[in-house]
This record gives C-alpha cells, structure tokens and sequence, in this order.
C-alpha cells in the first residue's frame, strides 16, 4: 500500500510538470493555431515558415489567461492519474496473490519459458491499463473539455462535479466515454508492440554476457517504448478528438473538425487531410502543405 501511495505522489508530481505541454498538445491536435505562422530555419538551415512551438504557445495562452491559465483542466488529470495508479496496482496485485496461492496449491513454483513469461505478464499488464483507462477515462473527456474551452472561451465545463452533470444531461452516459475506443486500441497496441520488440532484442540482438546487460535492456525497452508510441500516436489523436467532438464547445464543432458519427469516420477524414500526425511534435512545427491559415477563425484551411 505504501508503494502505491508513493507511486500515486511520484505520478502526481509529474502530472503537474508535464500539465502545460499536454495542454498545448490537444489545442494543436485540435486544430487551434492563435500565432500565424513565421519566418524561421529548419534543423537544417533552411529558412521555413512554421508554426509556433511549445514555448511560444505556452506563452500565448499565459498571455491570454494568466500564469494559472496553463494548467487548466489539471484537477481532473490529477483525479484520473491517481485512480488508474491504484486500480492498475490493485489488479497487478491480484494477480500476484492468485500466483502465491496456485503456488503453495501445487507445492513448486511454475516455471516458464522466457517468452511465456512476456506474454503472461504482457497480456495481466494490458488488463490492469485497460482496467485503470476504462475507469479513469471519464475524468480524462472532462480534462479535455476543459482545455478545449480555451478555444471559444466558453465555461460551460468548469470543476468536475458541474462537467459531470452537464456530460450526463445531455449525453447521457456514453458521453463518459467518448473517444475511449481509440485509446483502449491505441494502449493495447503499444504494450503488445513495445514487450515483444524488446524481448527480440534482448534475446537475440544483445550478448547475454556483456556486462552491463542489464543496464542494456533499460534502453532497449526505452527505445521500443517510444517507438511504439510513434506508431499508435494516431490513436491516441482520434481518441482525443472524439472525446470533444460535438459537445457544444467551437473546438468540437465546425469549422475546426466535422461532426464524426464513429471514431472510424474520424480516422478517415484525418488521413485523407494527411493529419494524422497533428500535434506529434511540438518543436520544428511546420506550415502544412497546400493549407492556408485563416487568421480570424485562427486555424488552418
């Protein structure tokens, strides 16, 4: 118990550093662009026009709403990172209890090969996040909301208890879980990917008598990690975007994004515009090709 507390401390403490870029990112993966775009150099040299990055729309929304301004919508996230850390722990520790007893019931301890062991405790971690994401994923919508009423200047979230009753009037309550699809396939898909490229690695890329092996293996597992994710960011921003969508905020509605009956419908409109990357990077940000910026609707066309 003590270890969850200190692991629900360490992930609030972090939630709260990392609050404003998350911030900034679903604005951009809305669509919001504030700050027309400049004259600047790529990585390479090259002059470019792009788009502000992190620290120039973070700016732009202090500007706009105050220091406190960039850590709106952080209450819920807190709300949600605590949750899903005890259910993710509780079900973990289900497991290891149900492992102890079936144990001491056979009187020897199950012995498995090295890819068993990944596939085991790969498919009871991709339980307990989906069991933490599935229950948490109602304060997660309230937080996106909240951010995207930057956008219009709307209030009509504000605090958690209001955002609930205003979500379960007028959507009922699927209208907790909107955008929850997406996310559970995304987090799925990066688990499965990020377990399995590091155990080929691991196994058969790295030499089991090198010294620092272990210290290899947290890199690899790094390495993976963030590759996976790569790959699923599209899920992660059609997720987002169906969480706003037609909720009666500007920035789930047009002209910033089309009213989507499925997430599927979402995933197509952004592949064939060519977005499905919108909000992956927040440095180096480019100009999208063939688009022109709309300075009064202060988006993209």
């Amino acid at each position: 118990m003590a270890e969850t507390y200190s692991q629900v401390l360490l992930g609030s403490g972090l939630t709260v550093l990392s609050h404003p870029l998350m911030y900034v990112k679903v604005l951009v993966q809305v669509g919001h662009e504030p700050l027309p775009p400049t004259l600047g150099r790529n990585i390479f040299g090259r002059q470019v026009y792009q788009l502000p990055g992190l620290f120039a729309y973070a700016k732009h929304i202090i500007k706009v709403d105050g220091r406190y301004g960039i850590f709106r919508g952080l209450v819920p996230r807190l709300y949600a990172g605590a949750v899903g850390t005890v259910v993710h722990s509780k079900v973990l520790q289900q497991y290891q209890e149900y492992d102890q007893a079936e144990d001491m019931a056979n009187g020897q301890k199950e012995c498995l090969s090295s890819i068993d062991q990944v596939i085991k405790e790969t498919s009871r971690e991709m339980v307990a996040r989906s069991a933490a994401t599935l229950i948490t994923h109602p304060f997660h919508v309230i937080t996106l909301r909240i951010m995207v009423q930057f956008i219009g200047r709307e209030t009509k979230y504000c605090g958690i208890f209001n955002s609930i009753s205003t979500i379960y009037q007028e959507e009922g309550i699927f209208g907790f879980f909107a955008g929850l699809i997406p996310r559970l396939f995304g987090d799925v898909i990066s688990l499965w990917l990020c377990n399995m490229l590091a155990y080929l690695i691991n196994t058969y890329a790295l030499d089991n008598g090198m010294s620092s092996m272990s210290e290899m293996k947290g890199y690899s597992q790094a390495v993976t990690g963030f590759f996976a994710s790569m790959l699923t960011y599209p899920f992660v921003l059609v997720s987002n975007l169906m969480a706003v969508n037609n909720c009666g905020l500007a920035g789930g509605l047009p002209p910033y994004a089309p009213l989507y009956c499925t997430w599927m419908d979402c995933w197509k409109q952004l592949s064939r515009e060519g977005n499905m990357s919108r909000g992956n990077s927040l440095f180096f940000r480019k100009v999208p090709a063939g688009k022109t910026y709309v300075g009064d609707e202060k988006r993209f066309t």
